[in-house]
Order: C-alpha cells, then sequence, then structure tokens
C-alpha cells in the first residue's frame, strides 16, 4: 500500500509512473496529470461551491498548487481521495476568503453609512464604497481597513501603521470628515 513499493491502492500501473515522473520534475508529466484530473477537481468544487467561477477558481488554484503538494503524497490512498482532500482543502480557503471579504465590506459600509442621509443609503453598492474608500487619503484609509475592514483593534492597526493608538483614532475620526465631503 506504500507508493514507493508503486503499490498504491486502487491507482492504475499508469497513474503510478506517472505520479512518479512528476515527482521527480517532469513538467510533462504534470501537465498530463493535470489534464487527466482536471475535470475531476472542477466537479469536485462545484458540487461543494454552486457557482462556476468559483469552481473555475478553485480548480485553477488546485492546479497552481499541485506542483509543490505533490511531496506530500504517500501513496497510502488512491491518487482521486488525496486529490479529493486538497480540493476541499481550496474550497473551505476561497469560502473563508469569501467571509473575510464579506465582514470587511460589511465594516467599511457600516462607516461609509454612518456618513451618508438615510435616503441615498439604497443608491449605495458595494463597489462604490470601495471606490469611496480608496479616495480619502492614505493615513485615513489604511486605518479604516485595518480597524473595520480587516477588524483589527486600533492598537494593532498602530503597530502596522507604525504610529500610536491616538493616531489611529485620530484618523479614522479625519476619515469620517472626509466621507461626509467625498459624498
Amino acid at each position: 500500500m506504500r507508493f514507493v513499493d508503486g503499490n498504491t491502492s486502487g491507482a492504475s500501473d499508469a497513474t503510478d509512473q506517472l505520479i512518479r515522473r512528476v515527482k521527480a520534475g517532469d513538467p510533462a508529466a504534470f501537465e498530463r496529470l493535470i489534464a487527466e484530473h482536471y475535470r475531476f477537481i472542477y466537479k469536485t468544487a462545484f458540487r461543494w461551491l454552486g457557482h462556476r467561477s468559483d469552481a473555475e477558481d478553485v480548480t485553477q488554484s488546485v492546479c497552481m498548487r499541485l506542483a509543490d503538494a505533490m511531496v506530500h503524497f504517500d501513496g497510502r490512498s488512491k491518487f482521486t481521495s488525496w486529490l479529493y482532500s486538497v480540493t476541499l482543502n481550496a474550497v473551505r480557503d476561497l469560502q473563508r476568503s469569501q467571509k473575510r471579504q464579506s465582514r470587511r465590506i460589511d465594516a467599511v459600509s457600516a462607516v461609509v453609512r454612518e456618513e451618508i442621509a438615510p435616503d441615498q443609503e439604497d443608491q449605495l453598492r458595494v463597489n462604490d464604497i470601495w471606490r469611496i474608500v480608496r479616495q480619502l487619503p492614505e493615513k485615513q484609509r489604511d486605518a479604516v481597513l485595518l480597524v473595520f475592514g480587516e477588524q483589527l483593534s486600533q492598537a494593532e492597526a498602530a503597530a502596522i501603521m507604525g504610529c500610536k493608538e491616538v493616531t489611529v483614532s485620530w484618523h479614522i475620526h479625519n476619515a469620517r470628515k472626509s466621507l461626509k465631503d467625498l459624498l
């Protein structure tokens, strides 16, 4: 059942040989391995995500990671079982990333919405919010994104920005005034 003996459970001799060549650094073998498993990766990602574009992103991510990840395939399981795990990890990475992005958008939206009239709120879209925040002066933009977008404490933002915590508070205060001007 060990790969080094060439006896992977359920893997064909052709797949075993291809995997050996990939591990030896053969780019043509890697290209063939990707070609043979691309649909499997995509279909797995699509089943979990339900969106074509997300499944395509995950598939591309897995293909890019696969060369480095192959060193971790030891042959104790079928290659497709191992590839399934790699793909699910990429799916989970994308889902975590999307959740973080959603939290950032919500936090920045809250800051922007504090500065707009209620009748303007419906007109604002997520892209508009990011466009407005990007127009802030650099220090204000950084403070808003770190505190509200990344959900860091003002102390953590201060460490990243190389200033004092009170300076971060001042930048956020000024960002609110700037947002009023921009809106």
